[in-house]
């Protein structure tokens, strides 16, 4: 939730010419990504978890891409490092609650 309050925020400071380019898929990226791990813990299924999970993990990746373009296309005002740190712990999170869904599904 952080992180997608943090990219809500860095769009918001996109050039008008990318509301309905980078700002709208960079919002829809970062909201997908709690909404996935949340969908994948209420399934009740560890199978299906996972696979939301790695939903989740792909669109990290995708965000991550669109804010390294971000940073060479633009000269914006905004500390990536805070951005790309968060994004680098969202993704540790990932994989730690990845490995223990995958420990369950193999015992």
């Amino acid at each position: 939730m952080t992180l997608a309050e943090e990219i809500y925020k860095f769009s918001a400071t996109l050039p008008d010419s990318e509301k309905f380019g980078l700002q709208s898929q960079m919002q829809r990226c970062v909201v997908s990504i709690p909404s996935n791990i949340t969908e994948g813990a209420a399934r009740h299924s560890d199978r299906e978890f996972l696979r939301f999970l790695n939903i989740a993990k792909g669109s990290l990746a995708e965000l991550e891409t669109q804010m390294l373009l971000c940073q060479r296309l633009f000269n914006l005002n905004w500390d990536f490092d805070k951005s790309f740190n968060l994004i680098e712990q969202v993704f540790a999170q990932n994989e730690s609650l990845r490995t223990t869904v995958l420990k369950s599904i193999e015992h």
